[in-house]
């Protein structure tokens, strides 16, 4: 650890220290303070503790009173944001929990935007479930309720309308022998490396395209998207074959032609040097190779994957696809074998917002890489609805309905918990039209949604009860 002399004839010592020894200090992972170092947020110095552009190899530090210094700024922020809406539950918005567990393991193999936080799902479990009981999550997403019951002993089931989505889920799900895992992700990025310094020598290839062509030629760099290409090609020598259709959605996600400040919601490809949000008015150019971020999300891949590997319990896992409005629970489970003849003992879910989010339409990219059947139309609150009164009728129609098919056969009393932004009062009367009585409401804050929209808001924790 390099100090020198305070500036200004300050007392005492100035401190540079290591990413690695930032992140501890502060509570996130090294990739966060990577981050405010691309990003300037914090200053570059090398281990002498000289300010500089660029640190050799291993040799980056930042410093120490800096680093305290954004930290404490940006507390003092959020602190002033959420005393704005006056709400009471502040414990369950888990504002102290670090960066690093926040996204812990699998939760953060793949990006997904409108999930909720691990801590959140364990707080309740814990709360309303016993180790070998099933829980159910009808919009199961990508899968966050389900492994954090697998952390806690519990069985589980997911449904999900999207099969990228249940894809995702039952990636994270799967055992993995980790050295094996790590040979094959090892291998075929380097295999995709050799191709692109082949087909790309030197600085060629670098350009950013025409946007002729499809779906992919629009939002890829003609290098990117030949890598890409490579690289899916190659993914059934494998074993691991639909972890690396998550590995490369992952990697083809931070690798499009879009702002880097707006990875979770581009509305047009970029192909023009663009003044960076992020780097505070720096120019900067599109991503248009994906090399180097396909190594790095292997390595991280593997390392998630074993971390959850040594916290997993013996239970069971399941995930269906299919519309939670009609599907067959019952006679779906009892094809599975591990679950047949098994009764669900409770929901927990966080079902789609109203007007939010197009969750087809946000990992568009991987259904056209893989050739996916879309099915936006059976979205429930798509964004593209609208939030007008016919779509709220809709919505709370179609979530009614979910519900009811999903919770017949629970016993009564069985807990439902929901997690849902509910500034439209919705929820009672769908609640009531599915036979379920609200016993308690908890109120929590939120904060830091998208790349750009840091609004806080609300939202309610809801604990019905399947009526007999």
């Amino acid at each position: 650890m390099a100090k020198r002399p305070t500036r200004g004839g300050q007392r005492g010592e100035e401190e540079f220290i290591s990413l690695q020894d930032a992140a501890a200090l502060v509570g996130k992972t090294q990739s966060n303070i990577s981050y405010l170092v691309q990003y300037n947020r914090l200053k570059r110095y090398d281990s002498s503790g000289r300010e500089v552009e660029r640190a050799a190899a291993g040799g980056l530090r930042v410093s120490r009173s800096e680093l305290l210094g954004y930290v404490d700024g940006w507390n003092r922020r959020l602190r002033s944001r959420l005393e704005e809406l006056k709400i009471g539950d502040t414990p369950i918005a888990f504002l102290d929990v670090p960066e690093r567990e926040r996204t812990k393991h699998v939760h953060r193999l793949h990006p997904y935007l409108g999930k909720f936080i691990p801590q959140l799902v364990g707080y309740f479990l814990a709360r309303h479930f016993r180790p070998g009981q099933v829980v159910l999550d009808p919009f199961a997403g990508s899968g966050t309720t389900l492994v954090e019951a697998c952390e806690a002993g519990l069985h589980s089931v997911g449904v999900d309308v999207s099969e990228f989505n249940v894809m995702i889920s039952r990636v994270k799900l799967a055992e993995y022998d980790a050295e094996a895992l790590e040979r094959e992700l090892t291998d075929a990025a380097g295999r995709t490396a050799a191709f692109s310094a082949e087909r790309f020598p030197g600085r060629s290839g670098e350009g950013l395209g025409d946007g002729r062509g499809g779906y992919l030629e629009a939002w890829f760099a003609p290098r990117s998207l030949a890598e890409m290409l490579y690289y899916r090609s190659i993914i059934p020598e494998y074993e691991h074959q639909d972890l690396m259709k998550v590995l490369l959605s992952r990697t083809a996600r931070s690798c499009r032609l879009v702002h880097h400040y707006d990875l979770a919601t581009p509305r047009e490809p970029v192909r023009e040097p663009y003044e960076c949000y992020k780097h505070r008015g720096k120019t900067c150019t599109p991503v248009t190779t994906v090399v180097p971020r396909l190594r790095s999300y292997s390595r991280d891949t593997v390392r998630r994957v074993a971390e959850f590997g040594r916290l997993r319990k013996p239970v069971a896992s399941v995930v269906l696809e299919g519309d939670s409005r009609t599907v067959a629970l019952e006679e779906r489970l009892g094809s599975t074998g591990s679950l047949r003849g098994r009764r669900l003992d409770g929901i927990f879910t966080s079902p789609p917002y109203l007007g939010q989010i197009d969750y087809h339409e946000q990992h568009g990219y991987a259904y056209e890489l893989y050739g996916m059947q879309r099915r936006d139309s059976l979205e429930i609150g798509r964004r593209s609805r609208g939030k007008g009164e016919n779509a709220k009728a809709e919505y709370s129609k179609a979530m009614a309905e979910s519900l009811w098919n999903v919770s017949r056969g629970m016993r009564a009393g069985s807990p439902v918990l929901l997690v849902a932004n509910d500034r439209l009062g919705l929820y009672p009367g769908i609640f009531n039209e599915a036979g379920m009585k609200v016993e308690r409401m908890f109120e929590r804050p939120v904060e830091d949604r998208t790349e750009r929209d840091k609004r806080p808001y609300s939202e309610t924790v809801f604990l019905a009860r399947v009526e007999g």
